[in-house]
């Protein structure tokens, strides 16, 4: 039966049943094949992402200040009549496009890729039975059941259940959550905060409310830490270059050489000399990172957060199926006056819901004293069920007996549900010792209360649920203490319990409860948390402050959580992290998504992100040392000598060879570092100073040879220069990668075997003289040997030395 669209507004004014026939939908909810015929007809819930012509994305790399420099210099080289500059310099022009359009589109590729595994999911009535679909597959007409902490796929009517409390900020600017009942409408991108209904799908994709407002942009470019240091280090960098470059330039003017000669090297230098691959290295290294990440069970949302996530120094984590098992298990159950253990059980599996898959109600259902009650259980009849809520922690069931009476059960925490039923001092007093016995063994404990009549209700009894911890706990917690992470377990269980947890996986004891904090004054809340191993007995709001005050004492904070009041804590963190099994609105919050439990996969985590650190570290060390070896070698060679060391036409094939395959660091060899990292700038910049200074006196000893003993023409000694500078260029690759010896740590078999390549074609094109002046085989070998020596011998251990003493910080400047 055919139907036309319908839109959100006209919904809303339909009553359900004529809803219903508009939409020609049943109770019992589609089959896959109408849901299949839907998709065709009004195609996929989503909102399409305007995609930018890879043609015009293309076309851009030739657009900005870099390849205008390029472009310029290509012009001139055409002026003048150079045309294998020409023809060299239009190589690196459209290679670095190419190759630019390429990293961007892999990286892009990739960031696809782990979007697509945090797409939504959600409940749906198909062909008769509830299942989990992409949210991407709902139609018009679909049966859905949205629940506390989702985020709502669709438009939707609601058509079953008590009542949502939905947080729909996002869309309409209004602060407080919106309750919503029976036949309202509830907006695609809204939150649950409470409650639990079954609705009907009215409108998807860019029919909802969501879509005629607003185009899903591309996440806000927010730059981390990291990325806003390499850009600095890029300007610095630039300024460096023009000024010796300008300098070059008004000295070859007052020397009355070819201006448009002096302006075509000047433009060539500043090309080569200038980090142009910076961006496409940081863009790939990262993405490459993430997908290494996804393979340890991490998506990640936000790239950026990989930066934060090495800087990371204390990690708070929940204790429920991180630190824990989250498999509870039934493990005692104390029954009060006039009930018996059978009593309390039944009363707790009525107060549950098998198809919501909670963990509690799981362990309630299939304990082994759950299974002696299947004949009494089907004389019952659940009529109305309120689920577990954060407001009133407790779940509650109307039942309906096979003789027609009714009574009502309820389950949830010990102190509410006394608060619930009442009772005198003598229940309280029971109530206070079995938490503290259960505590002790590391229970949970759960109360459980049966009403005859209205709002009359009775203790029946308690529960004691246990979460072992995870067999891995103990020593991923060892493993993150040694590489310098405070782990502080945070949990809204008794301060006894947590404390029991903490001492079987060897956390320290000192637990902290909210009351401890709350009231006071900042300074003094953040030394209290700040000296507090864990904290016990926290609702979701005080995570918040918890992050806010651990960051006001200047440390990096990571913070785990899975409910939809978990969401602002995770916004705060510097990292956010929704564990295995969160809400959709913890994963829309969090920067890195779980999807494997445990404490272990955020440790793997943690070292890959230090290992992603490290890489960019050594390619801005690299790049820093080159350019003033370049720079300071050709500025000095011209104003204290009045010589060009190498011609335009080989800077241009310098660049060439170095730029591309440096690239490949991203798939390099490190090891991570054993204390959260942080942007060393200064001592970045010593090192790389340092490195480059000294390639800057090779090289001119080399020129003092060739000049000197060697006596070599002057195209030959350009020729010579440029395959030292070339093949000493990558060696110098290999003398940043690490702070031991250059052997400590092997690099990577995609680097080594770029850098060969690259080195083979420099070392062919020298001898046999393509472009270039000829040198032969005796002096390229020559040249090899000299490079290899001041690198290897020389330069490398200069490096290591440099390194102890800023450990000792014996270098003022770097402390």
């Amino acid at each position: 039966m055919e139907h036309e669209a319908i839109s959100t507004d006209e919904a809303r004014g339909m009553a359900v049943d004529d809803l219903y026939r508009a939409l020609s939908s049943r109770r019992d909810g589609l089959s896959g094949s109408e849901a299949g015929d839907r998709i065709r007809k009004y195609g996929y819930n989503e909102i399409p992402e305007k995609e930018e012509s890879a043609v015009l994305k293309f076309l851009r790399y030739f657009w900005g200040p870099i390849p205008w420099m390029i472009e310029a210099a290509l012009i001139i080289s055409a002026v003048i009549g150079r045309w294998e500059d020409f023809a060299i310099i239009l190589a690196l022009l459209l290679i670095n496009a190419v190759v630019g359009f390429w990293q961007e589109r892999q990286a892009g590729n990739a960031i696809a890729m782990l979007k697509k595994r945090l797409a939504l999911e959600a409940r749906v009535l198909r062909d008769g039975k509830w299942q989990k679909i992409s949210a991407r597959d709902l139609v018009p007409g679909d049966i859905v059941r949205v629940r506390n902490g989702d985020v709502i796929p669709a438009d939707i009517k609601l058509v079953e259940g008590d009542f949502l409390s939905a947080d729909e900020s996002a869309l309409t600017g209004e602060s407080m959550p919106v309750e919503k009942h029976v036949s309202d409408t509830a907006y695609s991108g809204s939150t649950v905060k409470q409650g639990e209904m079954t609705a009907l799908v009215v409108a998807t994709g860019e029919k909802t409310f969501f879509g005629k407002t607003a185009r899903l942009a591309g996440e806000a470019a927010t730059a981390s830490h990291f990325q806003k240091a390499v850009v600095r280090i890029g300007d610095y960098l630039i300024v460096l270059a023009v000024a010796l470059v300008t300098v070059v330039f008004i000295v070859s003017l007052i020397r009355q050489e070819s201006l448009l000669e002096t302006l075509q090297f000047a433009l060539v230098l500043i090309v080569a000399a200038i980090p142009a691959a910076m961006p496409a290295v940081l863009s790939i290294t990262m993405a490459v990172g993430a997908t290494a990440l996804a393979r340890k069970e991490a998506i990640v949302s936000r790239l950026v957060a990989i930066e934060e996530m090495a800087g990371v120094d204390v990690l708070c984590t929940d204790k429920t199926g991180t630190i824990t098992e989250n498999r509870l298990t039934l493990a005692e159950v104390v029954p009060f006056e006039g009930f018996g253990k059978d009593d309390v059980i039944l009363a707790a599996i009525l107060a549950s819901r098998e198809e919501d898959r909670d963990p509690i109600d799981v362990a309630i259902i299939e304990s082994k004293e759950a299974q002696g009650l299947n004949d009494r259980l089907h004389t019952y009849t659940v009529t109305g069920f309120k689920p577990f809520d954060a407001v009133i922690k407790r779940t509650e069931a109307t039942v309906q007996e096979g003789d027609g009476r009714e009574f009502s059960v309820a389950k949830g925490a010990p102190q509410v549900i006394l608060a619930l039923a009442g009772g005198g001092e003598d229940l309280r007093e029971a109530v206070d010792r079995l938490s503290g016995t259960f505590a002790k063994k590391g229970y949970r404990m759960l109360g459980v209360a049966r009403s005859d009549a209205p709002n009359t209700w009775t203790y029946a009894g308690v529960l004691g649920l246990h979460d072992p911890p995870r067999d891995d706990s103990a020593a991923t917690i060892k493993t993150a203490a040694d590489m310098g992470l405070d782990v502080k377990m945070v949990t809204g269980d008794h301060t006894a319990i947590a404390r029991e947890v903490a001492r079987e996986v060897n956390l320290r004891t000192e637990i902290a409860t909210a009351d401890a904090f709350v009231k006071e004054s900042d300074p003094k809340a953040a030394e209290i948390v700040e000296e507090a191993a864990g904290f016990a007995e926290v609702f979701p709001e005080h995570k918040y402050r918890i992050v806010s005050l651990l960051q006001s004492r200047g440390h990096i904070v990571g913070m785990t959580g899975d409910g939809v009041n978990d969401a602002p804590a995770l916004k705060k963190a510097d990292v956010g992290i929704a564990v295995a099994g969160a809400t959709d609105a913890a994963k829309s919050a969090a920067a890195i998504v779980l999807t494997k439990p445990g404490l272990s996969v955020i440790i793997d985590a943690i070292k890959e992100s230090r290992m992603i650190f490290q890489r960019m570290s050594h390619y801005v060390t690299y790049r820093i040392a080159e350019t003033i070896r370049l720079l300071f070698f050709i500025t000095l060679s011209i104003l204290l000598f009045g010589f060009f060391p190498i011609t335009a036409l080989m800077i241009v094939l310098l660049a060439l060879l170095n730029d591309i395959p440096i690239m490949t660091i991203a798939w390099d060899n490190v090891l991570y570092s054993r204390s959260p990292e942080r942007w060393k700038m200064r001592e970045i910049l010593t090192l790389a100073t340092i490195i480059g200074f000294v390639g800057v006196v090779s090289s001119f000893i080399l020129l003092a040879i060739a000049q000197g003993p060697l006596n070599l023409p002057l195209d030959t000694i350009r020729s010579l220069i440029f395959l030292k500078l070339a093949v000493a260029g990558h060696l110098t690759v290999f003398v940043a990668r690490t702070r031991g010896p250059f052997w400590s740590v092997r690099p990577a078999p995609v680097l080594l075997g770029a850098v060969i390549v690259t080195q083979t074609v420099a070392t062919l094109i020298t001898v046999y003289g393509i472009f270039i002046a000829p040198i032969g085989w005796p002096l390229a070998i020559f040249v090899w040997i000299y490079a290899l020596v001041w690198a290897l011998v020389i330069t490398d251990p200069i490096k290591v030395y440099a390194y102890r003493l800023i450990d000792r910080g014996s270098i003022p400047f770097v402390r």
